[in-house]
């Protein structure tokens, strides 16, 4: 069905590799309901997904014009119990969004140039996407809110899988750790705060831009080069000393007094407010450790060790009366995993590749309980030089998933398993209720789902 009063909602000129009808500049190929998807919205996901780095297993021309229908019916439900998606959470994921591409890409006008469109017009078609996705991810919860999980659910789950099907979990650590910060002398703070105070005398009189600035001499890898522009944010994003100065900024033309977190100094730009959230440029310099400085604290360290092996107190009384690691002292230095999308997410279980490169290397021969010698590290977070001294606190060879070793990814793997049985029972059930018409040459795939294709009396 061609429809050319809609060709002009097509979000994008470019076309898939290979696909059916390319001599159509847009065209409708499914009806769901009574909503269209046009061939647009199948080439615009198809790029959208590609530059985030997923690979599409399967036929995209079926694969994602299933995905977009198994959407709209998620919204049509959301419409029926009245879900909508927290503006200021969709606003900072798209600014995440954007600032990913950005940093994959290299430049505003490279990401531009990639989706044919200036970054306004970007932003807004992602406003959509993120809103529709954080709706859908709401419709999910609220249909599976009921599913748990007991022992012998688990048990049961995991005795009906087939043995190759049971996941091998590699080597696994918990590890505790003690850390100083060097000190840092106050010559080289007045340096640093010197420098920042030129560049806001310099953005001030008109003689630079701080964008520039940000992008020559800031030290947030994050943002530099993106010209210290950070998105639009809450408060949540940032530690409190930055975001008290950034919600009070009100003239974009002035750049911000000098900010001290324990990332190091900032100033700062205000580039626009809208509602709870704000959009700030900073330019971080960083405080540089002297050789010496450090030498000093690992040597400090070391003695520290000396003693605990002595027996004159704990690891992990060192951990919460020495140790200036905040985000650990108060755990027995115990270190959590926070890498995303890790099965260990949230535990103290780190597979090797998920420590830091430097811990990684110290306790590769160590035993449980055995303490490093003292070391220097780089803390990624802050992009600074530390010393550290570490504790094995556990060690769990790879093995086979088992209840005994395993019993939580088992379970997650379980109710993961039935929130998906239940998922499938609805969207079949609501495919069947449903009116769907999907043109010729874009019907004959394997669907994910049953029930799409009709059949004709």
């Amino acid at each position: 069905m061609i429809m050319p009063a809609m060709a002009m909602l097509a979000l994008s000129g470019i076309c898939l590799a290979a696909g059916p009808k390319k001599n159509v500049v847009d065209e409708v190929v499914w009806i769901v309901g009574d909503q269209a998807i046009f061939r647009s919205d199948v080439e615009e996901l198809y790029q959208q997904l590609r530059s985030e780095g997923e690979v599409i297993s399967g036929d995209p021309y079926c694969v994602l014009p299933e995905r977009i229908a198994v959407e709209k019916l998620y919204l049509h439900q959301a419409k029926i119990d009245t879900i909508e998606a927290p503006e200021s959470r969709v606003h900072a994921m798209v600014e995440q969004r954007i600032n990913f591409f950005i940093s994959q890409l290299g430049s505003k006008e490279k990401v531009e140039e990639y989706f044919r469109k200036p970054i306004p017009m970007l932003r807004e078609s992602l406003l959509e996407v993120t809103r529709n996705g954080a709706i859908v991810q709401q419709v999910q919860q609220n249909l599976t809110k009921d599913v748990k999980a007991t022992p012998n659910d688990v048990r049961k789950y995991f005795d009906s899988l087939d043995p190759d099907s049971v996941p091998y979990v590699p080597m696994q650590v918990e590890v505790q750790i003690v850390s100083l910060n060097p000190n840092i002398p106050r010559q080289e703070i007045d340096d640093v705060k010197a420098r920042l105070r030129d560049f806001a005398d310099r953005v001030n009189r008109g003689d630079a831009d701080f964008s520039t600035l940000a992008i020559m001499y800031s030290e947030d890898p994050g943002s530099a080069m993106q010209g210290g522009e950070l998105g639009l944010s809450g408060r949540a994003r940032f530690v409190p000393e930055f975001a008290n100065v950034a919600f009070n900024l009100s003239d974009p033309k002035k750049v911000s007094r000098i900010v001290e977190t324990e990332y190091g100094y900032h100033i700062m730009q205000l580039i626009e407010k809208r509602g709870d959230q704000v959009n700030v440029r900073h330019i971080l310099l960083t405080p540089h450790v002297s050789d010496e400085d450090l030498r000093v604290s690992t040597n400090r360290l070391d003695s520290v060790r000396k003693e605990i092996v002595g027996g004159a107190f704990p690891f992990e009384e060192a951990a919460r009366y020495i140790s200036q690691d905040k985000d650990t002292r108060n755990n027995n230095g115990l270190m959590m995993n926070k890498t995303m999308n890790s099965v260990n997410e949230g535990s103290s279980r780190f597979e090797m590749q998920e420590l830091p490169p430097e811990i990684a290397r110290r306790i590769e021969n160590m035993n449980p309980g055995d303490i490093s010698e003292a070391f220097v590290m780089k803390d990624a977070a802050k992009n600074k030089d530390i010393a550290a001294i570490v504790k094995l606190a556990s060690r769990t060879p790879g093995h086979r998933a088992n209840l005994s070793d395993d019993y939580n990814m088992i379970k997650d793997m379980y109710i993961n398993h039935k929130k998906q049985e239940v998922l499938k029972e609805w969207l079949e059930k609501k495919i069947k209720d449903t009116y769907v018409r999907i043109e010729d040459g874009w019907d004959n795939c394997d669907f994910h789902y049953q029930g799409w294709v009709k059949e004709v009396n």
